[in-house]
């Protein structure tokens, strides 16, 4: 495998190592590692409340983005019928919305807050006035033709009880008499209502640049106009201003209040999107359009945060004998590294790899020139070049011995407790959980140890994939420092994944995620091929060949403006487009949908 991804790794003190990447080795009685750390990932600390909450609700916004209703209107091709649907359950919203602005107001007990909850109050009318235009345009009264349908329901009644102050935590609504009492109800409120403000912001910003391509000729460009233009972008903040001048004085419980009726307005949100009748084909998501999806994604940080390759030196240090974690009476006969020399090596391996890699990726970009159109053929010979590298390199770390005494135990633990990418082990149990999806999973790593990979997926419940990767070679239950050497290089990789794809025929549409160069080949060769992370290297020698980098929710935007009805959706090989995501929760909206 590529040693540490091409990541400079500087071997401190091995205390210091230990706690860089797991943070803390404890043993147990049967000497297996507990990492206390690594099964959290803590947000950075945030100055203002709103900001942090709607950091924290990124699954919601992104699922409401990646709706079919959101990404029809997106493309303009939205039946008119349903953009009525919706604009007439929008309005049975807003009243509702306007009424709880003004339940709050009651309850607000300083005077600069007051005055700002009626200025948002009256940008609800504004609002409601120009839903009023839509109906008029379009001649229907959109509350007596249209009830508010159960999503519409749903959220208006959360609105209205949190502004009347039942909320689970706070007392009664009868015993809730003093200006305090009254001011949490109006923080809880706002709160409340802070996500639709800033949600449709962020959606109506998404959806101003598709106008800018389409000039004047978008048919629902005056909404997306009022949501994107600089007056509704500076309410939406206004709103998120008073949230945070209201909860400065809440202590931590009732904050976290605060964060379930953030995330429960969120959810509601993305369900009233959903809840549209949207009455033709969209091309979100895949499980609604294909009988069967081959999905293939690559491992070490793709699927995780740190590389496994970093997992295996930090075991191989905690249980080398000089360690202060190795357990003498566990040994076996076969015998492991000294802890100085086990560092010494490393280290040796680590630099001898990235002398060799910088001139080899310089002389690829190099010895090509750079092509407009895309170049298959020009790629493949460069990644053929990469993978002789590639096993070269991986051929010193067999002929070391780094990796020789490692206990099958110690790797399954560090499986079970290696954190991964956020959204990523969801993604895959909602794919195994998707009854009308008939998906076959497939794992495709240069990871060394392929156990690993299977114990970090059998903790999240997944036991069905099909893992290509490499092997330990074990005597009992420890590693003789062997590798069987199953998929070292790119074009392994691309072999795996066309043979698999010949296996299934029947397959509608394969998908391939990956996050480094050695996933190029098999990124162009698949029908979706998404690249996860920001890595400049894969976007340069992508770039240098005619790759094109397109961010996943314009590309089904684009598609879903291109349908035809009843023409299905085409996905093309080899076109040389590869999608971004900035996160996995993009991945579930259009393979599971939101």
């Amino acid at each position: 495998m590529p040693l540490f991804s091409i990541r400079p790794f500087c071997f401190k003190s091995h205390t210091h190592l230990l706690q860089s990447v797991f943070s803390n080795y404890r043993t147990t009685n049967n000497h297996n590692f507990k990492f206390s750390s690594m099964t959290t990932i803590h947000d950075p600390i945030e100055e203002h409340v709103s900001k942090r909450l709607w950091a924290k609700s990124q699954s919601e916004s992104i699922g409401s983005l990646y709706t079919p209703f959101v990404v029809s209107l997106a493309s303009g091709n939205l039946k008119v019928e349903t953009f009525r649907h919706y604009i007439a359950q929008d309005v049975h919203f807003l009243k509702c919305f306007a009424q709880a602005y003004e339940l709050a107001e009651e309850c607000a007990d300083d005077d600069d807050a007051k005055v700002c909850i009626s200025e948002l109050r009256q940008s609800v009318v504004e609002e409601l006035e120009m839903h009023g235009f839509f109906c008029q345009e379009w001649g229907f009264d959109a509350t007596k033709q249209t009830l508010p349908n159960s999503a519409t329901t749903k959220y208006t009644d959360f609105l209205l009880a949190t502004a009347s102050g039942k909320i689970d935590g706070l007392k009664s609504p009868e015993i809730i008499t003093t200006p305090f009492e009254k001011t949490k109800v109006a923080a809880y409120t706002i709160c409340a209502m802070v996500p639709c403000m800033r949600l449709y912001a962020f959606i109506g910003k998404r959806l101003e640049s598709l106008v800018d391509i389409n000039g004047n000729r978008h048919p629902y460009k005056k909404w997306i106009d009022n949501y994107s233009c600089e007056a509704f972008q500076a309410a939406a903040l206004q709103s998120e201003n008073l949230l945070d001048k209201l909860s400065v004085t809440l202590t931590s419980e009732e904050l976290d209040i605060m964060q379930k009726l953030y995330h429960q307005a969120m959810k509601l949100e993305m369900e009233f999107f959903l809840a549209q009748p949207v009455d033709q084909q969209t091309v979100v998501p895949l499980s609604k359009k294909h009988n069967h999806v081959t999905i293939f994604s690559d491992f070490d940080l793709t699927c995780t945060v740190v590389d496994s390759c970093t997992v295996f030196a930090d075991i191989a240090m905690a249980t080398s004998p000089n360690s202060v974690h190795a357990h003498p009476e566990s040994q076996s006969q076969i015998t492991k590294m000294p802890l100085t020399k086990l560092k010494n090596t490393w280290e040796e391996l680590v630099k001898q790899y990235a002398e060799e890699y910088e001139p080899l990726m310089e002389s690829l970009l190099v010895n090509q020139k750079e092509v407009e159109k895309f170049d298959y053929e020009g790629l493949q010979k460069a990644l053929e070049q990469l993978s002789e590298f590639e096993k070269r390199a991986n051929m010193r770390v067999t002929e070391s011995k780094i990796l020789k005494g490692l206990n099958l135990d110690d790797i399954k633990h560090a499986g079970q407790h290696l954190v991964l990418q956020d959204g990523c082990m969801n993604f895959f149990q909602g794919v195994v959980k998707d009854q009308n999806l008939n998906a076959s999973i497939h794992v495709v790593s240069y990871c060394w140890c392929g156990d690993l990979i299977r114990s970090a997926f059998e903790s999240g419940g997944i036991t069905n994939l099909q893992l290509h990767a490499n092997e330990f070679v074990y005597e009992g239950h420890v590693s003789t420092g062997e590798i069987i050497k199953k998929v070292e290089t790119p074009l392994d990789k691309h072999r795996v994944f066309t043979n698999v794809t010949k296996e299934h025929e029947q397959t509608n549409i394969s998908i391939y995620i990956g996050d480094s160069i050695g996933d190029l080949l098999c990124l162009v060769e698949a029908d979706i091929g998404i690249v996860v992370g920001s890595s400049s290297s894969l976007r340069k020698l992508g770039g240098h060949y005619g790759v094109s980098f397109m961010p996943l929710w314009l590309g089904l935007v684009m598609k879903q403006r291109e349908h035809v009805e009843g023409s299905g959706f085409s996905w093309n090989q080899r076109s040389g487009v590869v999608y971004e995501v900035s996160s996995w929760d993009e991945i579930r909206c259009l393979v599971v949908g939101c």
